[in-house]
């Protein structure tokens, strides 16, 4: 199978399926669908039908096609047909149907086999769409229309000759006809029919056609008469037909085209095809000049369509493999600008020409670092909606009633990113549910709360950074039983005095939870730590606050992109390491009389009224060469999330933008990133530089 086509398909398929989810969940608030939705459903249903059937996905067809013929009648008959009590039943049936498609697409995407018994599913939607068309029926004596009734025909021209096929065709109410030829070869030409079918449904949306043979959708053996005879598209009026032909040629496959006019007698042998790709080379049969076709086809007399093609230019889909390209070639070009700039053979010359050159060429590079970065940029819209779907599911499940709210979704973050931070925030957000709003509405009312729970997932840009909070108005965290739990799983030391942070640090830790029972959503020992190894992955922290009573906050720290950072070199010894600048709050000079030694935290500098753990980096990575002293040396005052410590090194070279390199695979077996190490960068003069992930380093000395 074409992998481009198959890319297409999933990200159509993809696209369609969000939509209709977040259709649906709200109308699911407001109790019914309006016409339009029904419409926008029942066009959702009809592509998914006509591109699985295209991919010869079956399965995917058949479920779509019944959920087509459900709104066909509802589109028919209004929502008037489906009484209220029945319609709860109705929003569970679309909600099984989407989580159905979903669950084929990453067996597709996995390539594993789709499923083969669906008929579950199918006697649902059957059964559902049995009871409403006989509720239609009984209101009205004629009855509901089948809903295929517009496609039923089943027409057999194959064995008529070229004329004998027109007669039958032409008709007074459409005289306008197109004829089109696929690539010879190409296979299910039935189904690349209905594709030209749709295509031209979704483009020219309120263009009155219809086409022949009628029964490409469902009959194989229409694939022949196609072959023999090509495809016919008939229209009422000849500006639309003229807006068709870019439409319609545009779509894969086809070869040539042909227009007829059927108010006269048509002479289908005597007419030369034109080709698809020259389309000034098609003449009308009946005699319009070869020039007047084209510019038909690109005149304003398809408006409309010419105001679509200017919507379908100001987008496009791009491969994410692509922009990675893109991103890597700039990444190389930033770290060749930075080696030329900063060559060692420059060193104690005056060059103001080459100086003046190599400031144009930062800025240049900088701002194509700016665009390319861009392009990668995505709003966490789609990540945040697929948030409600489970609020609502766990809300129906656990009967807590709860609502989702949204703030900050237009936010925009590296695409990578954005598929990396989905798990973790769906964990939270299951998490709130199942742990922190309270089971019983009277438990929320005797606390002088809200009887409905609230969750807010929020997100903004703060620098170089997106902030994401989950907030909920729950129980919040008992600072005594998660104590208490840590300390029977050997996690916390009896005796100490734990603060409330340290206390809440523990729910980050392995195997840390607080549910007694196994439940859907919690329970089996994968808790928060797995968040917190997901979200250090992309080069974020999570950080959590909570009041008895009052619910409690998750907030993840996630850089925009993670290609390339503005950094801070500093050096140990011989040793070259880049500190993040988000991560360097402030930079001190020291001496040893400042050092305040504690019992539980070892070394301590007082910043800003507070005491700060020192670390330092000669001693952690077990250098041999660098400063003992901390008279000699700098101190940089350094935080990540709730974490804020005090790392000592020799001197500082200065910040500088840098590549983040990863790691091979080979090398992070060994646990790297267990000790402070979250890649490397490429320096100007072409050593190496170690990247610090600051809070890995200070929970290393924890032992965590």
């Amino acid at each position: 199978m074409d992998n481009d086509m198959l890319e297409a398909y999933l990200f159509e398929m993809n696209t369609l399926l969000e939509q209709i989810d977040e259709l649906v969940l709200g109308s699911e608030k407001a109790g019914s669908f309006t016409d339009e939705e029904v419409n926008e459903i029942f066009r959702i249903m009809h592509t998914i039908k006509g591109s699985s059937a295209m991919m010869e996905y079956s399965s995917l067809m058949t479920v779509a096609h019944r959920v087509e013929d459900l709104f066909f009648i509802i589109r028919d008959k209004s929502m008037e047909v489906i009484p209220t009590e029945l319609r709860p039943e109705l929003f569970d049936l679309i909600f099984q149907s989407i989580d159905f498609f979903r669950s084929e697409l990453e067996k597709v995407e996995s390539n594993q086999p789709l499923a083969d018994n669906i008929e579950g599913l199918v006697s649902k939607v059957e059964g559902f769409t049995r009871r409403i068309q006989n509720r239609a029926n009984g209101e009205e004596e004629s009855g509901a229309p089948e809903p295929e009734a517009e496609a039923a025909e089943v027409l057999t021209e194959a064995a008529c000759s070229p004329e004998e096929l027109a007669d039958r065709y032409a008709s007074a109410e459409r005289p306008y006809a197109l004829q089109i030829f696929f690539d010879e070869g190409c296979g299910m030409e039935n189904l690349r029919a209905f594709m030209v079918v749709n295509s031209l449904r979704d483009a020219a949306e309120g263009t009155n056609f219809d086409f022949l043979p009628s029964d490409v959708e469902s009959n194989p053996e229409s694939a022949s008469f196609i072959v023999e005879n090509g495809f016919f598209l008939r229209f009422m009026s000849e500006a639309e037909r003229s807006a068709a032909v870019p439409i319609v040629t545009g779509v894969g496959s086809v070869s040539t085209y042909q227009l007829f006019d059927y108010k006269e007698e048509p002479a289908a042998s005597a007419a030369p095809a034109a080709s698809a790709a020259e389309p000034a080379a098609a003449p009308a049969a009946t005699g319009t000049s070869s020039a007047a076709v084209p510019a038909a086809a690109n005149a304003a007399s398809g408006a409309a369509v010419g105001r679509q093609a200017a919507n379908k230019e100001s987008l496009i889909s791009v491969n994410l493999s692509k922009l990675d390209k893109l991103m890597a070639v700039v990444s190389e070009i930033v770290i060749a600008e930075s080696m030329v700039t900063a060559s060692p053979d420059l060193k104690g010359l005056k060059l103001d020409n080459f100086t003046q050159a190599s400031r144009q060429l930062r800025s240049l590079t900088d701002e194509l670092q700016d665009v390319s970065m861009s392009l990668r940029m995505v709003p966490v819209s789609a990540t945040f909606q697929k948030m409600k779907r489970i609020v609502r599911d766990m809300s129906k499940k656990l009967k807590r009633e709860t609502v989702l709210e949204l703030v900050g979704e237009d936010t925009e973050v590296d695409k990578t990113i954005v598929d990396s931070i989905g798990d973790p925030i769906m964990h939270i957000v299951r998490n709130s549910m199942d742990h922190g709003i309270e089971e019983q509405a009277s438990e929320r009312i005797a606390a002088g709360k809200d009887p409905v729970g609230k969750i807010i997932l929020s997100a903004r840009h703060t620098g170089s950074e997106v902030i994401i909070e989950v907030i909920d108005d729950g129980r919040g965290a008992d600072d005594e039983a998660i104590l208490n739990k840590a300390m029977r799983q050997g996690l916390a030391q009896p005796g100490i005095d734990y603060s409330h942070k340290d206390i809440l640090n523990f729910l980050l830790m392995p195997g840390f939870s607080t549910n007694t029972e196994v439940t859907e959503y919690s329970g089996r020992g994968v808790g928060m730590d797995v968040v917190r190894s997901n979200v250090e992955n992309v080069g974020g922290t999570v950080s959590l606050s909570s009041e008895l009573g009052n619910g409690m906050t998750t907030t993840l720290k996630i850089p925009l992109t993670m290609a390339i950072m503005d950094g801070m070199e500093v050096s140990v010894g011989d040793s070259i390491f880049t500190i993040p600048i988000n991560n360097i709050r402030q930079i001190f000079k020291f001496s040893e009389k400042d050092i305040v030694h504690d019992a539980v935290h070892g070394e301590t500098i007082k910043v800003m009224d507070n005491f700060y753990s020192v670390i330092r980096a000669k001693d952690f990575y077990q250098l041999q060469d660098g400063y003992d002293s901390i008279d000699d040396g700098i101190v940089l005052w350094v935080e990540a999330g709730d974490i804020s410590y005090c790392l000592f090194v020799d001197d500082l070279i200065g910040e500088q933008q840098v590549v983040v390199k990863p790691f091979p695979l080979f090398i992070n077996d060994y646990g790297i990133k267990n000790n402070g190490i979250s890649g490397c960068t490429i320096l100007g003069d072409g050593t190496i530089s170690i990247i610090l992930d600051v809070s890995n380093i200070y929970m290393s000395t924890l032992g965590v």
